[in-house]
């Protein structure tokens, strides 16, 4: 099965979820009026769109039935699906434009941050780069024995030390491991805890410091891993992590165990971060770069 047929069966419960509360909506009124609205707000807000992008969709219905481009039910559903595709906007690729280009992979414990490194790992060597990954991540239990894991299947190297070493020590370990092997990629695996914003601001400042002296220069990615099934959770989450870092991009996971993936827009629409990759399994090869019109046509079609 081929990552967008992937894609498609992934996205079938938030398919349901959207398309299906639409399609409620528009069976139950002869015309689309203000009620007709409020009901397509309401399916909006519950699919997990958010209250901002909900509001905003509802509006742009409102101007084209304002224009009396909306004349039935089944126009009504293709101009949602406009907007919708519209709001959801084109995926960005990764910034790796120097030798090595640095990603620091950023998420909550849960989140499935491991994996995605993993799987993002994968990738990038099946493209022909030399990945390099550092353990920074030593507070949590078995979190480098995890993460040497999913090495060991991406076929990557990993540069770790003890359970409870300093991470800008891990850090400045593998920068200089992935200069002198002349590494193309430097992934960085970061600590998952939000409970205190201080002490995350302080350790990423210094991992930080630690890159900029080892690698001057080097292109930067700050990716933000999130659980779709968490839903409006994800999206504060996001929030909090954007005032502690500055965010480049989003890994959204478990889009195939969720009826939320609705919150794509919202993330859109309330943060101004792209999405950067999707994952819609727990295989090494379920993570993909986000390509908007895929998402769209799996979506909808």
């Amino acid at each position: 099965m081929g990552f967008l047929d992937k894609l498609k069966a992934g996205l079938g419960k938030t398919k349901n979820a959207l398309m299906g509360q639409i399609d409620t909506v528009l069976k139950a009124f002869v015309k689309i009026d203000e009620d007709a609205l409020e009901e397509l707000e309401e399916a909006l807000i519950c699919a997990d769109v958010g209250v901002a992008a909900s509001e905003e969709i509802i509006e742009m219905l409102r101007e084209r039935i304002k224009d009396d481009r909306l004349k039935s039910r089944d126009d009504t559903e293709i101009a949602i699906r406009e907007i919708i595709s519209d709001m959801i906007g084109e995926g960005e690729p990764l910034n790796l434009s120097t030798t090595p280009s640095v990603i620091l992979v950023i998420g909550v414990n849960g989140a499935g941050k491991t994996t995605s490194i993993g799987k993002i790992s994968n990738r990038l060597r099946q493209e022909g780069k030399k990945v390099v990954v550092a353990a920074a991540d030593t507070f949590r239990a078995a979190a480098i024995d995890q993460l040497a894991e999913w090495c060991r299947r991406a076929d990557v190297e990993l540069v770790k030390q003890t359970e409870g070493s300093d991470p800008a020590a891990v850090v400045y370990d593998a920068a200089n491991f992935a200069r002198n092997r002349g590494a193309d990629v430097l992934i960085v695996d970061t600590a998952g805890r939000l409970h205190n914003k201080k002490n995350l601001m302080n350790e990423l400042a210094k991992i930080n410091r630690v890159i900029d002296r080892e690698l001057p220069g080097a292109a930067r990615e700050n990716l933000l891993v999130l659980d779709a099934t968490t839903g409006q959770n994800a999206i504060l989450q996001a929030k909090e992590f954007k005032n502690a870092a500055e965010i480049t991009g989003l890994v959204l996971n478990k889009l195939d165990g969720t009826a939320k993936g609705g919150i794509v827009l919202s993330i859109r629409k309330e943060l101004g971060i792209p999405v950067k990759f999707i994952g819609v399994g727990e295989k090494i090869d379920d993570m993909q770069e986000f390509d908007a019109k895929e998402f769209a046509d799996a979506l909808f079609n």
